[in-house]
């Protein structure tokens, strides 16, 4: 993907999650990981995706943000 293609969707992200209010966010961003999760192979090409954005999140909150 280059960073234009990207940016796109990231910002079709936001503005997706704008949308649909803070009340239905979990559940929006649920629905398109499962989506493009099922765009893989198998769960190996998956799961150290979840682990990483875990440890990434995990890191934020060490870090006091």
């Amino acid at each position: 993907m280059t960073d234009d293609d990207l940016d796109r969707s990231y910002s079709a992200l936001c503005e997706s999650l704008a949308a649909v209010g803070k009340d239905k966010a979990e559940l929006f961003l649920s629905m398109v990981c499962l989506s493009l999760m099922a765009r893989y192979e198998s769960a190996d090409d998956v799961l150290p995706l979840i682990a990483n954005v875990e440890a990434q999140c995990a890191a934020e909150v060490t870090a006091g943000r």
